[in-house]
């Protein structure tokens, strides 16, 4: 190679090297948006304040830095990064279906978890309300509903319930209801240094069974809690039972835990360890998580998503904008499912009217 080719071939790379560095310099945010966050609005506030929160954390130079080993973030499930208006939460449809539809056990249901049951259909069928604290009441039935499983059939009753087409959407099953740009959000954390956890008013082993499939580890899952045995240790106390090698675990019909509230501060602090740096919720039962977290020493964060879009999703938009206003006064980010998500549950799903069997 003679000196003139050599002069020139330097010449090229030196300048595109630099048109390389300028482009990453200029346009850090489009870049970011475009490997992370194909699934949301160019223009989502939400989505601005989050990187904006990241990448001051997570820049060694910065004063709010944090290390990796603190870069907790949790999250609700239903109604923040799974769909919940099918006509309600998975966990009420999975009840309804196990006392009276499902063969195996309709006929078995004690008379409360009966009853529990038929709140659900008329509140999803007839719009009648559910009696107060119904949130304990499905808790307490449905621990009495899966008694006696073990740990692996509940997960596969989970599972296959989760095949069924969600109710009101064509194109997508329970199991598939991820609203897409939150998922993203997962992936955007990840690649950022962050560990992040589920923290639901569902059963544990409801969540457990439905996040498998996007790759979220069974231990960092936390949700309510039911008591449970070796398969051979009757009424025998824990403590006082060697378990053998050929035991298994079985669930009980005893609640330890609802999830919602300040058990699940609780429920983080004794799991966890620390205190969370991000925090995504959607509703009241996650504002004393959103709470706790805001009291970090560190630059913290927190978000509630409102189900603002009636066109994609089955919303209730005055309800989602009076949601909207209490959030933003309580000092939390809203990021809105109708400005912010360019795809809610991805291409081919579409909203349908409910429908109910005779």
């Amino acid at each position: 190679m003679n000196k003139l080719k050599l002069w020139v071939l330097v010449v090229t790379l030196i300048c595109g090297a630099n048109l390389v560095l300028s482009c990453s310099d200029d346009d850090n945010s489009t870049s970011v948006k475009t490997r992370y966050f194909a699934s949301w609005n160019s223009d989502a506030k939400a989505l601005e304040a989050l990187q904006d929160y990241v990448e001051d954390v997570t820049n060694p130079k910065s004063a709010n830095y944090i290390s990796e080993e603190d870069r907790i973030a949790t999250f609700d499930m239903d109604g923040t990064f799974v769909g919940e208006l099918y006509p309600t939460y998975f966990e009420y449809n999975l009840l309804e279906y196990r006392v009276l539809d499902d063969p195996s056990y309709k006929d078995k249901a004690p008379a409360d978890v009966k009853e529990a049951a038929q709140n659900i259909r008329d509140f999803v069928r007839k719009g009648k309300k559910l009696p107060d604290h119904f949130d304990m009441i499905h808790a307490r039935a449905a621990a009495k509903a899966y008694a006696g499983m073990t740990i692996a059939e509940f997960d596969a009753y989970v599972k296959a319930y989760a095949q069924k087409e969600a109710n009101g959407f064509e194109g997508m099953t329970y199991g598939q209801s991820f609203y897409k740009p939150m998922l993203e959000v997962f992936d955007y954390l990840k690649d950022h240094g962050f560990t992040y956890y589920v923290v639901s008013g569902s059963d544990r082993f409801i969540c457990r069974a439905l996040v498998e499939s996007i790759g979220i580890a069974p231990n960092r899952v936390i949700g309510m809690d039911v008591k449970l045995v070796s398969s051979n240790q009757g009424e025998e106390p824990g403590v006082d039972h060697p378990m053998g090698r050929d035991e298994y675990l079985v669930r009980t019909d005893s609640l330890l835990v609802k999830n919602l509230k300040t058990n699940k501060v609780l429920q983080i602090s004794q799991e966890i360890g620390k205190v969370p740096v991000l925090s995504f919720g959607n509703s009241s039962g996650d504002t004393s998580m959103h709470n706790y977290c805001l009291s970090s020493r560190h630059r913290c964060a927190a978000f509630m998503l409102v189900a603002d879009d009636a066109d994609r999703d089955h919303a209730n938009s005055q309800k989602a904008a009076d949601l909207k206003e209490k959030w933003i006064e309580a000092g939390y980010h809203v990021i809105s499912m109708k400005d912010d998500f360019l795809t809610i549950y991805g291409a081919g799903v579409k909203k349908v009217d409910f429908t109910f069997p005779d």
